[in-house]
C-alpha cells in the first residue's frame, strides 16, 4: 500500500515538476520574443545614428564656404617666395600699382571666352541656395559669372592699362559689356555647357583665322595676344614674355603633373604673321586630338589632355623637362612653342599650397580655378578698400586664403 502511494505521488510530483519546467521555458521563450523584433530595430537605429553622424561629417568637410578663412601661408622662410605676416607682405612682389606702369601692356591683347545662360527659371524660382553675398553684393548665377568677368578685366585695367581685351562670345549672348580698350567678339559655335571647352578651341582658332586674313590692313601695327581663362587675374606686365622670349610662336604653361601637365588657362601667341599661322596650326591640330580620342572629357580636361597628347607624341620631346622650373623652348611640328612655369604665369592656391611651395615674388597670373571665385572677388575688393592699395598685400591675402574651397 505504501509502495503504490509512493508511486502515485511520484508520478504526480513528476507531472507537476514537469509541467513547472515546461510553463517555466514558455516563460523565458515569451519573455524573449520582443527582443527577436526589437533587437533589429535596436540596430537598425544605432545603423541609422551612425551613417547619420558619418554623412554629417561627410557634409561639414565638403561644405564650401561662404566667407574667406585664413590659414597658413605656404613658403615661409624660403627667400624667393612672398613672406607674410597676416595680410601685410613682408617682401614685396615685382610689380606695383605706380604710374610707372602705365605704359605696361602696350602691343598686348587679351582674349578670352565667355558666354551666359539662361536662367531665367531659376531667376524666378527665387531659391536663396542660389544667391550668394560677396561684400555688400549679392549675385544669382548669372551675376555671379558677369562679376568674375567684371574682375578679370579690372585686373587687366590696373596691371596693364594699355592692353586690349576681346570678349569671344556665342552670337545670341547679349554682354552688357561698355568699357574701353573691350571689344565684343562674336563667333559662331556650340557654347552649350558640355562642350564649352571644345568650343573654347574652335573659337580661338577662328579668331587666329580672321587675324591673318587682316593682316594685309595691319599697315605695320602688331598685336600679341594672350589667350586666358576669365578667372584669372594679371597682377604682373606680360608684355615682358614677349621681348624676354623672342623666338617662339606659341607659348603654354607647365606643371609638374604627370597626367596633366599643361594647363590650358594660359596661351600666348606672337603677334607676327608666322606667329598666328603656326598657332593655328597647331591649335588644329589639337583640335583633331581631342575630338578623335577626349570626347568623353569634352565638358572639362580634354582640352589639358589634347594638348599634352600632341607635345608628348613629339619623338624628341622629354617629358622630364615638366618637373623643372625653368622655361624652355621646343620646336613641335614646326611650331616653336615656349613652356612657361605655371608657377608664375599660371599660379593657383592649390598647387601654391603644394607643389609650388608658396608664391614666386615674380608671378604674374593667379588663376581662381574651380571654386576659387569668391576669393577672386574679395581679392578685389580687399585691393581697392581704403586698407590696403598694394598687390603685394592681396596676393598675401590670396596665399593665406587659397587652401579652402568656397561657395562659387
Amino acid at each position: 500500500m505504501c509502495r503504490r502511494s509512493a508511486s502515485v505521488y511520484c508520478a504526480v510530483f513528476c507531472r507537476h515538476f514537469l509541467g513547472m519546467r515546461v510553463w517555466s521555458g514558455w516563460r523565458r521563450f515569451l519573455l524573449f520574443v520582443p527582443l527577436i523584433f526589437f533587437v533589429p530595430f535596436i540596430f537598425s537605429v544605432l545603423e541609422l545614428q551612425q551613417n547619420s553622424s558619418i554623412e554629417d561629417l561627410r557634409q561639414k568637410q565638403t561644405k564650401k564656404s561662404d566667407h574667406l578663412i585664413l590659414g597658413p601661408a605656404a613658403g615661409e622662410g624660403l627667400p624667393d617666395r612672398l613672406q607674410c605676416q597676416g595680410t601685410q607682405a613682408l617682401n614685396k612682389t615685382h610689380f606695383s600699382t605706380s604710374a610707372e606702369n602705365s605704359k605696361f601692356g602696350y602691343g598686348v591683347a587679351f582674349v578670352t571666352v565667355f558666354t551666359t545662360y539662361n536662367n531665367t527659371e531659376r531667376q524666378a524660382s527665387g531659391r536663396s541656395s542660389d544667391v550668394v553675398t560677396v561684400g555688400k553684393i549679392s549675385y544669382n548665377k548669372v551675376e555671379r559669372s558677369m562679376a568674375v568677368l567684371d574682375v578679370f578685366l579690372n585686373f587687366i585695367q590696373v596691371t596693364m592699362p594699355q592692353g586690349d581685351i576681346i570678349i569671344l562670345t556665342d552670337p545670341a549672348s547679349k554682354l552688357p559689356v561698355r568699357r574701353n580698350r573691350v571689344s565684343v567678339y562674336p563667333i559662331q559655335g556650340e557654347y552649350s555647357r558640355d562642350k564649352l571647352m571644345l568650343q573654347r578651341i574652335r573659337s580661338y582658332i577662328a579668331f587666329l583665322e580672321a587675324r591673318l586674313n587682316e593682316h594685309s590692313q595691319w599697315e605695320g601695327r602688331k598685336s600679341h595676344y594672350i589667350f586666358t581663362d576669365s578667372d584669372v587675374a594679371v597682377v604682373g606686365d606680360l608684355g615682358q614674355v614677349f621681348s624676354n622670349y623672342p623666338n617662339f610662336h606659341l607659348a603654354l604653361t607647365f606643371r609638374n603633373n604627370k597626367e596633366q601637365p599643361l594647363n590650358s588657362g594660359f596661351i600666348a601667341v606672337r603677334g607676327t604673321p608666322i606667329g598666328i599661322l603656326r598657332a593655328k596650326v597647331f591649335l588644329q591640330e589639337v583640335l583633331k586630338v581631342y575630338t578623335s580620342k577626349y570626347m568623353k572629357a569634352s565638358r572639362m580636361l580634354g582640352d589639358q589632355l589634347a594638348l599634352a597628347w600632341v607635345i608628348k607624341s613629339n619623338p624628341s620631346f622629354d617629358s622630364k623637362r615638366f618637373t623643372r622650373k625653368q622655361a624652355f623652348l621646343e620646336e613641335i611640328d614646326g611650331t616653336s612653342v615656349l613652356f612657361l612655369p605655371c608657377a608664375i604665369y599660371n599660379w593657383t592656391p592649390p598647387e601654391g599650397a603644394g607643389q609650388f611651395h608658396g608664391m614666386p615674388l615674380d608671378v604674374k597670373v593667379v588663376h581662381f580655378k574651380g571654386s576659387r571665385k569668391r576669393l577672386m572677388l574679395e581679392s578685389w575688393n580687399f585691393l581697392n578698400s581704403s586698407n590696403s592699395s598694394d598687390i603685394s598685400d592681396m596676393l598675401c591675402l590670396i596665399l593665406k586664403s587659397g587652401r579652402t574651397k568656397y561657395d562659387f
